[in-house]
């Protein structure tokens, strides 16, 4: 049975945090927590609280083994673009894009 989390809006770019991603995928739910802990990336941290996430829902809703679970995707689609405006020499303005990410991992056990 496969059982998702997503985690939208995260204050991050998605292109950012797709290594992150493609280097669990695949893993134990176990070694991926353990493999993102380690990671220095803001994204991993991101990445974890979603597994985690996506664990107890497993757990809790489905009655799944936690420690049977297999990162079966792991996936960031781009979110809202809040765009804002930063001065820049004589009265001219420029174009600051902040991105956000949807990041969703979806286990299987």
């Amino acid at each position: 049975m496969q059982v998702k989390a997503i985690a939208k809006d995260q204050r991050i770019s998605a292109r950012k945090v797709r290594p992150v991603l493609r280097a669990v995928q695949g893993m134990r739910v176990t070694e991926a927590l353990r493999a993102l802990d380690f990671m220095p990336q803001k994204g991993a941290l991101l990445a974890a609280q979603v597994l985690r996430s996506a664990q107890a829902n497993a757990e809790n809703n489905f009655d799944l083994n936690p420690d049977a679970l297999i990162v079966y995707s792991a996936t960031a689609d781009e979110g809202v673009t809040m765009k804002r405006w930063r001065a820049r020499s004589r009265g001219r303005s420029a174009p600051q894009n902040k991105r956000t990410a949807h990041i969703q991992m979806i286990v299987e056990g």
